[in-house]
């Protein structure tokens, strides 16, 4: 069964970091955008142009999520209408994530973000009153020395709030966002690889400690906590995204709707299909991608996709352990996750 994504663009402020498609608003227009997913989701049951896993009946997506943006910006009603569109019935929400980012609240400041520390402890206790227990918090990494930051004070502090789930991921300056600004004047300084390094394996050994598994290069859960539907992605499933930006694999061909939230109303109000594009998948593309989404997993590759002299060269530098039949990344194989990618592929096809 595929896997069901609706994309919620809106925001009260852009992150100095983030170049998400996002529409940053004071008044979120709910009603309007769940008139339009509502539109996008009865085209797609009638429509001929998604392949056999996204022609799914009603109640049939084995897993629905909602991301961002701001999802949560959506009132109650909002969502509950979508579910109820896209099942027959709904017995709500079993898994939330925050995004804390940090417990620094001047290191929260400089990311722009609209909450303090505090406010992270709250929400955790507000969810597990009203009893949730598979909670997952986002934390960021590897930001400028200059801030102070203190990453171990911070993994400590996301520790003891005992959620199922964590996922990490290092700072990276993307084009057009006030982080880039900032490091092209010399107001901050671009991410250093040494402290990236340094940053991620003290995670997994301060995660690890506290019964944490890393599954995937940037999540780790308790046990039983695995995100379903991220892990969809990394496998290669079928999914559909609804919404602007939205992507979606029918496990031939990638599309994605249009990035613009006025754009992408405008066309589905108009009657138009709101995909910008598609990429049709090479065989060649395909397994290249099928060789990188294993190797960020915790279940790795099999031997036989990895060529011996390759193995026992990764094997020999603490990259790699092969595990039942298994080529599987330890933390120092994930660090460097692109190079033994390209690494694989100049390989010669036989071992």
């Amino acid at each position: 069964m595929p896997h069901l994504y609706f994309h919620v663009p809106f925001c009260r402020r852009r992150c100095s970091y983030c170049d998400f498609s996002i529409a940053v608003r004071k008044r979120i227009p709910a009603g309007e955008y769940v008139a339009a997913v509502r539109t996008e989701l009865a085209a797609l049951r009638t429509s001929s142009g998604w392949a056999d896993p996204g022609a799914a009946p009603r109640g049939s997506w084995e897993t629905i999520y909602f991301g961002g943006g701001t999802p949560s910006l959506l009132p109650p009603e909002a969502i509950r209408t979508l579910l109820l569109n896209a099942v027959p019935s709904t017995s709500g929400v079993n898994r939330i994530s925050l995004g804390a980012q940090s417990f620094d609240d001047r290191v929260l400041r400089w990311m722009h973000r609209s909450h303090d520390a505090a406010r992270i402890g709250a929400a955790m206790g507000t969810l597990r009153a009203a009893g949730f227990d598979n909670v997952s918090l986002d934390l960021i990494f590897a930001l400028p020395a200059e801030l102070g930051r203190d990453w171990r004070r911070d993994l400590d502090a996301a520790i003891r709030l005992a959620p199922a789930h964590l996922s990490l991921y290092g700072l990276t300056v993307e084009a057009r966002t006030p982080l880039a600004r900032w490091v092209s004047r010399g107001a901050a300084s671009a991410p250093d690889d040494d402290r990236y390094a340094e940053e991620y394996l003290l995670a997994h050994e301060r995660l690890g400690a506290a019964g944490f598994v890393f599954y995937e290069v940037s999540n780790a859960a308790r046990d039983g906590a695995r995100s379903r539907h991220n892990s969809a992605y990394w496998s290669g499933r079928p999914y559909r995204g609804l919404g602007p930006a939205a992507h979606s694999f029918d496990g031939r061909s990638r599309f994605w709707n249009l990035s613009a939230w006025e754009a992408y109303r405008g066309a589905v109000a108009a009657g138009r299909s709101p995909v910008e594009a598609e990429e049709v998948l090479t065989n060649e593309q395909r397994e290249l991608e099928r060789i990188y989404l294993g190797l960020r997993t915790a279940e790795g590759i099999s031997q036989s996709d990895c060529p011996t002299v390759r193995q026992s060269d990764w094997v020999r530098s603490g990259w790699v352990e092969v595990v039942e039949g298994r080529v599987v990344c330890r933390p120092e194989g994930w660090l460097r996750l692109d190079a033994l990618v390209r690494d694989l592929t100049l390989s010669p096809a036989s071992s």
